[in-house]
């Protein structure tokens, strides 16, 4: 620069530094504004972490990898996150329940029904195990049971089970749909089923012994279910290896810790879905 002359005015000239520094292709852009629902598989950008959204942390979006269940938090911020290859803006949904023409989701992932009056309930119905299947059931479909009037019994003990399908008398018009646990070939709750199972009652279920495993384990951080050796009760072998000597204690813990159905083992989730089709069908 010869002396006397006096330096160019910033944003003059076409430097490289001479106007926005990621230049005005970026600065001009739009992106697409995408919800972040609850499955939505995206990738944030500045990590290169690709996850299913699970759930949100004030301004901040959970994601989990499909392939090792690990989860990680992400602040929302505009442009941070990508679907496919595609960048986008990813904001919260609406929440449930919303505004008009924008509905939010249930836990289930269905799209919620703006409330009105309650629906009578149907006399088909579906029965659960115990107090904690059905706990996790209300927490995730209860807003979907209640639109389709299904109600939802315990049976407290799967071997009374024959009884107590007789007693409802299912037919055409009143459907029943049972849920159990350990529900695999050759098993006592699967020989139990096979007694009940007819064309107005659909038993299903998940392999598990308890419902509680049929909680993702990285819910509540651990990367699987402890191993617990066979012939000690599973919720008490839990308890001990996760140092909570009160199983109530330990389910609050659990219970809380879901969101939606994508914290849920994929078995549990059909199962259950299976039911209630069944049954409103």
């Amino acid at each position: 620069m010869a002396r006397g002359e006096q330096p160019p005015t910033r944003g003059a000239g076409r430097g490289i530094l001479s106007g926005p520094v990621d230049g005005p292709w970026r600065a001009g852009r739009q992106l697409r504004t995408v919800p972040a629902e609850r499955g939505l598989r995206v990738t944030h950008l500045g990590s290169r972490f690709t996850g299913t959204v699970v759930r949100f942390e004030g301004n901040a979006v959970v994601l989990r990898s499909p392939n090792t269940g690990l989860e990680r938090l992400f602040t929302l911020r505009a442009g941070s996150f990508a679907i496919g290859k595609e960048p986008v803006d990813l904001v919260k949904p609406a929440p449930v329940g919303g505004g008009a023409g924008e509905p939010g989701l249930t836990a289930s992932g269905s799209v919620a029904v703006t409330p009105g009056r309650a629906r009578v309930a149907r006399a088909g119905r579906i029965l659960v195990e115990g107090v904690h299947d059905a706990e996790l059931v209300e927490k995730v479909w209860g807003d979907d049971l209640r639109v389709e009037g299904v109600v939802v019994e315990r049976l407290d003990g799967v071997d009374v089970l024959a009884d107590v399908v007789a007693a409802l008398s299912p037919g055409p018009d009143a459907r029943l749909g049972v849920l159990v646990d350990h529900l695999v070939t050759g098993s006592k709750e699967w020989r139990l089923a096979q007694e009940v199972q007819g064309a107005h009652v659909l038993v299903t279920g998940t392999p598990y012994v308890d419902v509680w495993q049929a909680i993702r384990p990285a819910v509540v951080g651990l990367d699987a279910w402890p191993v617990v050796p066979r012939g000690r009760p599973w919720k008490a072998g839990i308890c001990e290896a996760l140092g909570e000597p009160e199983p109530g204690r330990l389910w609050k813990r659990l219970l809380g810790s879901v969101r939606s159905y994508a914290d849920l083992e994929p078995s549990l989730v059909g199962a259950v879905e299976s039911l209630i089709d069944f049954v409103t069908a």
